[in-house]
């Protein structure tokens, strides 16, 4: 439940739904004006690129990253509760709201669906997050060529099945996800 005497932490995510990368987490606290705040997804990058560096100046912010193999190992939902976790100690009193439905476990976390959209903190945790991810796939791109991971992010697009399928799993991929262009249909 938020307390209106605190500061606020907006907390996203980025990468949840991919088979290829790291899962992203960021909480901010603003600390001062950021003008164009939105969901990442509804900015271009070149837009994301430019309010990056504003959001940083402007604000209190902790970025948690878990690579594919870490996913893999502890699974989605273990890293989301890890991650907040760890903006919790890290970004201290304060009020937190994560972006979704799901607290995850973790207590003293107040979620909203769209909250990307609709709260500044959360927009900006939601573009540090996707900024942070979306270099780190570029710099995939240059070490994977083959996949292009620096056009579609590591998402399941149709190019990315077809290079999947052409040439397997890198070791960037997450080994856990099911593709359906690799992996055998599961059979009771």
């Amino acid at each position: 439940m938020l307390q209106n005497n605190l500061p606020l932490c907006g907390i996203d995510e980025a990468g949840r739904g991919c088979i290829a990368g790291s899962l992203v987490m960021a909480g901010v606290v603003l600390t001062g004006e950021v003008e164009g705040l939105m969901d990442s997804k509804k900015l271009t990058q070149k837009k994301r690129e430019a309010l990056y560096p504003l959001i940083v100046e402007n604000s209190r912010y902790h970025i948690v990253s878990f690579s594919a193999e870490q996913v893999d190992e502890m699974g989605i939902s273990k890293c989301l509760h890890t991650g907040l976790l760890s903006i919790q100690e890290h970004l201290t009193e304060v009020d937190y709201l994560f972006d979704g439905n799901s607290t995850f476990g973790v207590s003293h976390i107040t979620t909203m669906v769209k909250a990307d959209d609709k709260v500044a903190e959360v927009s900006a945790a939601s573009i540090l997050a996707k900024v942070t991810r979306d270099r780190e796939m570029d710099a995939f791109a240059k070490e994977y060529p083959e996949y292009g991971f620096e056009k579609h992010k590591g998402y399941g697009t149709k190019a990315h099945m077809e290079a999947l399928a052409k040439y397997d799993r890198s070791p960037v991929h997450r080994k856990t996800f099911r593709v359906k262009v690799l992996d055998e249909p599961v059979l009771f």
